[in-house]
């Protein structure tokens, strides 16, 4: 069990890297494409979703700071609005976590299947690379959240300097030309609504250093601090990027591709230079599917400590790691990558992306709306009490809303499926409890 020395917990930089890490995975490499049909709307949605996601990091940054204990969502929601409610948002966002890291794990396997074909053509490599890849990093987490730590900060400045440099020929390379290129007399509201969600796709994680508080060195000041800065370099670095590919790629190649960025860096760099990409790009996939397994075993171990599931589920490892959710959540994810290795993985990431999407957009309108109920309840600390919180609460909360109903119908029906699989099953542990 525990050893008496402390154990090294997670500082600055390394929460900076999580928040980057978990937000840059595979996504933001595939975007483009995504992108593409909605021409000039992209550009606009992406303004919307850099504001969008800013104000959200600063509604997470304030919960923190008022509330600086292990749970991140959970515990914010639980004291707005009660043990139920906090459960269910928690309940949701666990199961996004462990349904998503199948799409970037295998995301992720098909950047190296551009360097290695017979990934692809050999049945049952794709998935057993993905599951040998799954599994190192799963021991990585379990022996200790500084090695995890190590990984993810190693990780995050591999993937990000291709974006950087993408960013950067965008930023010397486009003009005049490119912008009139797109057709800006098509833009309306659906279509920088479902733009904008489809980018916010990308920038999912930003509150994943609100998570592991309890690993976290000075809480109430490291993770507001990585949070917003986090936040920052992320949606910078991504948009741009992404705006570059769409201004300097044909659209027509752009929607027939699975590698939009290795089609740019080809173009202008070379070869060497695509296959360079797709490597980061694969690393880029990898480092977002370690700082994931992390907060898939640290948020069931933050509720099995405040006694929501049962309290042999709270026992840690010799190295202070939680053994049994790191498990189980990795053998669920196994399991769904065996059931479907032989199908095409194309519908399955549609289902996935959409469950993992909606059930982070419910979570940050209902940490919003936290923010806002503690606000005028005045259980905020007093730094926290000014109008400027009460204003960013509701900006937050209205974008939320906003990109829910952005993100369509189905997806709507998929939160209520998911929220309400969680009731009966908070009833049956609180049945349990003492």
């Amino acid at each position: 069990m525990n050893s008496a020395s402390p154990r090294p917990k997670l500082g600055l930089w390394m929460c900076v890297a999580l928040v980057v890490g978990n937000t840059i995975g595979s996504g933001i490499f595939l975007l483009p494409s995504a992108l593409a049909p909605y021409g000039a709307q992209s550009v606009v949605g992406w303004g919307f979703t850099t504001a969008g996601a800013l104000l959200l990091a600063v509604v997470f940054a304030r919960l923190s700071r008022a509330l600086p204990q292990a749970g991140g969502p959970y515990a914010y929601v639980q004291q707005a609005f009660g043990p139920l409610a906090g459960f269910v948002v928690a309940w949701g966002y666990w199961v996004s976590i462990w349904v998503g890291n199948v799409s970037i794990a295998t995301g992720a396997v098909s950047y190296l299947s551009y360097l290695h074909p017979w990934i692809a053509k050999v049945p049952g490599a794709s998935a057993a690379v993905t599951l040998s890849v799954l599994w190192l990093l799963t021991f990585v987490n379990w022996y200790g959240v500084k090695a995890a730590g190590w990984v993810q900060a190693i990780t995050t400045l591999l993937k990000v300097l291709p974006l950087i440099a993408v960013a950067a020929l965008g930023l010397f390379v486009v003009r005049a030309p490119q912008l009139a290129s797109f057709d800006h007399s098509s833009i309306s509201l659906s279509g920088v609504s479902a733009s904008a969600t489809l980018a916010l796709w990308a920038l999912l994680g930003l509150e994943s250093a609100t998570v592991p508080a309890e690993k976290v060195a000075n809480p109430g000041r490291t993770i507001p601090l990585a949070t917003l800065f986090g936040t920052v370099v992320t949606a910078l670095i991504c948009s741009i990027a992404c705006t570059a590919v769409l201004l300097l790629v044909p659209r027509d190649v752009l929607t027939q591709s699975n590698a939009p960025f290795v089609e740019l860096a080809t173009s202008y760099w070379g070869v060497f230079a695509g296959k360079a990409l797709a490597i980061f790009a694969a690393i880029s996939g990898f480092g977002a599917l370690n700082g994931w397994i992390l907060l898939q075993g640290e948020l069931p171990l933050a509720l099995a400590k405040q006694g929501v599931f049962p309290a042999w589920t709270a026992r840690e490892s010799k190295h202070g790691t939680p053994s049994f959710w790191l498990i189980l959540g990795s053998a669920l994810v196994t399991a769904l990558v065996i059931c479907n290795f032989e199908k095409s993985m194309t519908r399955l990431f549609e289902f996935m992306i959409l469950l993992s999407t909606s059930a982070c957009l419910v979570l940050y309108a209902l940490c919003s709306l936290a923010l806002l109920a503690l606000y005028f309840r005045g259980e905020l600390p007093p730094k926290l009490t000014g109008l400027s919180t009460a204003v960013v609460g509701l900006l937050a909360a209205a974008f939320s809303l906003w990109a829910i109903y952005g993100a369509g119908e189905e997806a709507l029906v998929w939160c209520a499926c998911l929220i309400a699989a969680g009731v009966p099953v908070y009833y049956v542990f609180r049945r349990k409890r003492p």
